[in-house]
């Protein structure tokens, strides 16, 4: 695509349009006119008319439908472009507006929109659309978010609902299920790397497209991966955020569940779905393959078997630094009498009883494991080596979702369509105003922090945490009941330390720049994980390793690097590594994209993915 000047980003507002709104409007009515025209230039090819009804500083998020690809367009010169190029390729057609999910969006007074759904097919699948328009001083209405969607291959649809199998089975199940485990009888068509809410999303999705998937899981038990962690481990995303394909949390379920019900439930899903894992295995490498396939994938068992599949494609599902804890080099480590750990080792406060802790790091795990250090009488003291955006639970989650996953919001695959719908460069411009707001309500913690030296900040350039999410994976800590561990910072039962930088391990603690000492016998590193592509490296030769793009963090369109699509992305040596696939994330982002996965892995399979843009 030729370089096209992409315009200065600002939020659609009233006053920036020099538009007026009567909110009596009949939004079906305004909707459905533009959209008559939008589909007929879409239908017919017409890029200069379908340029014609967006805003000049429009965008336009594509996932796999137009594309093939993870893409968001800002401005209209350089969407027509894009438009003028894939009509062609894509042939959409047979567009369809849904009255029913057309809406009047106001996020803010003087933020005015028209939000519709629509649905439409390509040459090979099945797509929708959300569009959302934006109010002109003449009185008319354009586009200023448009986003495409692949649902669904047309002649290999998911085999589910009323495509479900409708046969009597009249063969023994447990031998038939044990045979399949194992393979026996089949080689896998993929092999997924991980076990935890990553890969088992990707095996159920591709299993639901035919496609048989092998999971292998380093651990002894499914969902060990949550167990494992610190007993008092919670999530911070809601029950209606976090919900499984096929299979959704009970409605009975808490709002936030701890870390071992977790797991239990990821065992109970792949035991209700049927996917093969095999737990206490690992994947010890992945090379070309020499018979007739792209990889060769050694799986080494508990019993010290090993097992090497021949498959077309690996998706690396290993999670946040594949669990390689990053641990910063601090000098004179070797020189401390007492015990080192990283937060991942941390199981509970009373393996610490009578002890002084340390934790360093200020984020989401150090102010757990701090809480729980206060609860059960352990003398803990926090060292915080940088800033940290703080946000409650109560007042910033609903903000922070838009109100799409709570009691009685929309269906959960309308919900994430809305999500995925507002480019995340445009969400930041909606989240520095949002931050604002939520500092507002959440004054009374933020300034009790301030007062004990904590140090605060507001995400990247005031956008609160989810660029943080999407950049780095962390960087802040989600304030729950009772004000969590923020009140026992506040009132002194979790001691800070902030004010220097830590120079070195003495033989009884810390040393700091300052020249002031911290004494203490356990000392815990909540300071993260290595990056995923370190992870995924350790698996693939080293004349490998420059094709493997940046997994995790945004682009320079806002889309995550790698993410839901080969970790080859669109680098120069890409081809290298075709075939090798990246999924990761929080359960709602693995909720969503592992569709994207398996609709990619189907149509290389079947020999219809096209051409990637």
């Amino acid at each position: 695509m030729p370089a096209v000047a992409k315009p200065v980003r600002s939020l659609p507002t009233l006053q920036k349009l020099g538009a007026t709104v009567n909110r009596d409007l009949d939004a079906q009515a305004i909707a459905k006119e533009w959209f008559l025209v939008f589909a007929d230039a879409m239908s017919s090819g017409d890029h200069i008319t379908v340029a014609n009804l967006l805003v000049e500083d429009a965008f336009w998020r594509d996932l796999l439908a137009l594309t093939w690809d993870f893409h968001t367009y800002e401005g209209r010169d350089i969407i027509q472009q894009f438009i003028a190029d894939q009509l062609p390729n894509i042939g959409p057609s047979r567009f369809r507006i849904r009255n029913d999910l057309t809406q009047l969006y106001v996020p803010y007074e003087d933020i005015v929109c028209i939000q519709a759904f629509f649905d439409f097919e390509t040459t090979v699948g099945y797509a929708s659309g959300i569009f959302r328009l934006v109010p002109l001083a003449d009185g008319s209405w354009r586009a200023h978010t448009v986003f495409t969607n692949l649902e669904d291959l047309r002649d290999f649809p998911e085999k589910t609902g009323a495509l479900r199998d409708h046969e009597p089975y009249h063969k023994e199940w447990v031998e038939s299920r044990e045979r399949e485990h194992e393979f026996f009888d089949m080689e896998p068509g993929v092999v997924i790397i991980g076990g935890g809410q990553s890969g088992l999303t990707v095996a159920a999705r591709l299993k639901a497209l035919g496609i048989n998937a092998l999971v292998v899981e380093r651990n002894k038990r499914i969902g060990d991966n949550w167990r494992n962690r610190y007993a008092t481990l919670c999530t911070h995303s809601t029950v209606w955020y976090d919900h499984f394909p096929y299979m959704p949390f009970p409605s009975s379920w808490p709002v936030y569940r701890s870390a071992a019900k977790l797991g239990d439930w990821l065992e109970a899903y792949a035991h209700s779905l049927e996917l093969n894992v095999w737990t206490s295995a690992e994947v010890v490498s992945v090379e070309p393959g020499t018979q007739g396939k792209k990889w060769s994938v050694k799986v080494v068992r508990d019993d010290g078997r090993e097992c090497v599949f021949q498959v077309n494609h690996v998706v690396f599902a290993s999670g946040i630094g594949g669990g390689l804890p990053n641990i910063p080099n601090i000098p004179c480590q070797a020189e401390f009498k007492g015990q080192i750990l990283h937060s991942s080792q941390y199981k509970r406060a009373t393996d610490h009883l009578g002890k002084k802790v340390v934790v360093i790091g200020a984020c989401t795990s150090a102010h757990d494991i701090c809480a729980d250090c206060v609860d059960h009488g352990v003398d803990v003291t926090m060292v915080q080596r940088s800033s940290t955006y703080i946000m409650s639970v109560k007042e910033g989650m609903l903000r922070l979702t838009g109100g799409l996953y709570f009691e009685n919001g929309p269906p959960t695959d309308v919900a994430d369509r809305i999500n995925a719908s507002f480019p995340n460069f445009f969400l930041k411009l909606m989240h520095q105003r949002m931050v604002k707001d939520l500092a507002e309500a959440d004054k009374d913690i933020l300034d009790g922090l301030r007062r004990v030296g904590f140090k605060l900040n507001f995400g990247d350039e005031g956008s609160g945490p989810l660029q943080l999410i999407l950049k780095r994976g962390g960087g802040f800590y989600f304030v729950g009941k009772d004000v969590g561990a923020s009140q026992k910072i506040i009132d002194g039962e979790i001691k800070l330390k902030s004010n220097s930088s830590i120079a070195r391990f003495t033989p009884h603690g810390l040393l700091f720049e300052d020249g002031s000492t911290l004494d203490a016998e356990v000392v815990i590193f909540a300071t993260g994980f290595a990056g995923r592509r370190t992870a995924y490296l350790r698996l693939l030769p080293n004349y490998l390793h420059d094709a493997v793009q940046p997994i995790w963090g945004l682009d320079d369109e806002g889309e995550l690097h790698s993410v839901a699509r080969e970790v080859g992305g669109r680098g120069p040596q890409a081809a290298k590594v075709a075939g090798l696939w990246s999924m990761s994330g929080n359960m709602a982002v693995c909720r969503f994209h592992s569709k994207h996965v398996a609709l990619q892995i189907k149509a290389y399979e079947e020999g219809i993915f096209g051409e990637r843009y």
